[in-house]
């Protein structure tokens, strides 16, 4: 069943008008010539897609960013990778279902990929934990990410999870230790990382695979160091304050490219990228063709120095003299 969004209604309202406008005249020869009128209630539609999609504010971005039909890091490698192969383990006896992570080609190139992957029919979603990883996800992700380094493989990381998870047994595990070990590991690796705000970005969760030379955000995902309502729920003790949480949190990519917090905004296709996972793939890939192109030009020593360097400058506040 497809999810509609409370901002989308008048949307699907005149796509089914033109289905079936087009039924119609597929169906009843006396119905007449009805091109010209389909033609023009497209391009209505279009006009109408652009204005709702151009105008969201941050809790909007929110929903569309956690529609069940977006493309996850699995939909990504199906479409843009070649011979995808899944390595699984941390080594230390855990599995972390929630990361995705393996080898594959990219334009000819071996490359390694990590990522969130939150599930799509419900028994998938409980065994990838709805994206939330354990220890044991940021451990495997960072053992492979060191592999990379040794084979001189570029990495590439999709981020799409609402957080780490929380429970009290990932903090038996050593959840934070996990996640500023890779954090302090990845920001030294001698190869070339890139990554991708896929979805939702949420605080450490994303952070523990989101350090990298070249940070990207689809158009209609989110990066945040708290989901809307933790903050709302925090701040004003009331949930029902999302939307001016959103805001405030400037958690659109317009925002945190603005603050220089990511480095590109790649477009989705017209209505975002649920709606054409195919579109969104084809635009990714020519920014991550273009991306590694340079990056792997850089010397190494280089690379690691500007990464750090462009990670100790975010956040830096400068003070108006009165």
């Amino acid at each position: 069943m497809v999810q509609i969004l409370e901002f989308e209604r008048e949307i699907f309202a005149l796509e089914t008008q033109i289905q079936d406008l087009v039924s119609m005249s597929h169906m009843y020869d006396s119905v007449g010539d009805i091109t010209h009128e389909i033609a023009k209630l497209k391009k209505k539609l279009r006009r109408m897609k652009y204005e709702v999609y151009s105008n969201l504010k941050g809790w909007d971005k929110t929903l569309v960013a956690r529609h069940p039909d977006r493309p996850y890091t699995l939909d990504y490698l199906d479409l843009i990778f070649d011979g995808f192969f899944e390595l699984h383990g941390d080594r230390h006896g855990g599995y972390g279902p929630s990361i995705v992570a393996g080898l594959a080609r990219f334009c000819g190139q071996s490359v390694m990929i990590v990522g969130h992957q939150k599930g799509r029919e419900n028994k998938e979603k409980v065994r990838r934990n709805f994206g939330m990883s354990q220890p044991a996800g940021y451990r495997k992700a960072l053992r492979l990410m060191k592999m990379a380094e040794k084979f001189n493989m570029p990495v590439i990381t999709f981020i799409d999870t609402p957080g780490a998870y929380p429970g009290i047994d990932a903090e038996e595990k050593g959840q934070s230790e996990a996640i500023a070990t890779n954090m302090f590991s990845i920001i030294q690796l001698k190869v070339p990382i890139i990554c991708v705000v896929i979805g939702e970005g949420g605080s450490g969760g994303a952070l523990a695979i989101g350090v990298g030379d070249h940070i990207m955000m689809m158009e209609h995902s989110v990066y945040s160091v708290i989901s809307p309502e933790g903050c709302a729920s925090i701040l004003w003790g009331d949930k029902s304050k999302i939307t001016q949480a959103a805001d405030a949190l400037c958690i659109t990519a317009n925002n945190l490219l603005k603050f220089k917090v990511v480095d590109e905004i790649i477009r989705e296709p017209l209505g975002g990228a649920h709606r054409n996972h195919k579109q969104a793939a084809i635009r990714l890939k020519k920014s991550l063709r273009k991306n590694l192109e340079r990056l792997t030009q850089v010397p190494l020593v280089e690379l690691t120095r500007l990464r750090e360097k462009k990670f100790r400058e975010m956040g830096k506040v400068a003070e108006a003299e009165n």
